[in-house]
């Protein structure tokens, strides 16, 4: 029996409702871009929020590849009670790094398990930073951080707890270049550099013959 009431039809969507729709959508995918995926893909952070987050530390640990242990003997010391004792003498190594803004660099000694570092390194400017590791021939997912507290500078000395790659992640959160400056001195073989472009590069360090000595 018919009420006599026709059914509401629904109106179809017009071309400006379909419009306004992928608009937004296509927004909140630019703002995911700049907000999330880039601070934690490629360390570039021009809102900060990837700072605020957490996220471009995750891009400043990952490496493409483990770093492969130094050839030759380790610098791992001997124990005579309260005396570590190692079979070569220590290292010492002072380096200067520009960061342009929203840059990052990591900069890593290899030292073997509960070998010793001397360490100070100071920024010009406001930096995010990570002191942390990596195990020899493990992947970037098993990276330990030991200080990760806002700071423009610190000197301090360091045990290795295992072998493997141990030093900084500086980031430049901002718009004006900051100046990182770093010195060492320990029983490591070498140093890595990482930088925010991808590239990498081992560094040699000195030996302690090649520091002036002065007879006054």
């Amino acid at each position: 029996m018919s009420t006599g009431i026709e059914p509401r039809r629904q109106a179809p969507h017009s071309r400006q409702a379909i419009a306004t729709a992928s608009g937004l959508a296509l927004l909140v995918a630019v703002i995911v871009l700049i907000a999330a995926v880039l601070p934690a893909e490629y360390g570039i952070d021009p809102l900060g929020t990837g700072r605020a987050l957490g996220l471009t530390a995750l891009s400043g640990t990952v490496s493409a590849a483990p770093v492969p242990p130094p050839s030759g003997d380790a610098l791992a010391p001997v124990q005579e009670g309260t005396i570590g004792l190692y079979s070569r003498d220590y290292k010492v190594d002072s380096r200067t790094f520009e960061l342009g803004p929203y840059e990052y660099i990591e900069y890593k000694y290899h030292l073997a398990k509960d070998a010793t570092m001397l360490f100070s390194w100071s920024a010009n400017g406001d930096v995010v930073q990570d002191f942390h590791g990596d195990p020899d021939g493990a992947p970037s997912s098993a990276s330990q951080s030991y200080d990760k507290k806002p700071r423009r500078e610190s000197t301090g000395s360091f045990v290795a707890p295992f072998s493997g790659i141990h030093g900084w992640y500086w980031e430049n959160p901002g718009g004006e270049t900051v100046t990182v400056r770093v010195t060492t001195a320990g029983f490591y073989t070498n140093a890595h550099e990482f930088h925010f472009d991808g590239t990498r590069r081992t560094r040699e360090v000195r030996a302690l013959d090649a520091i002036a000595v002065s007879n006054n």
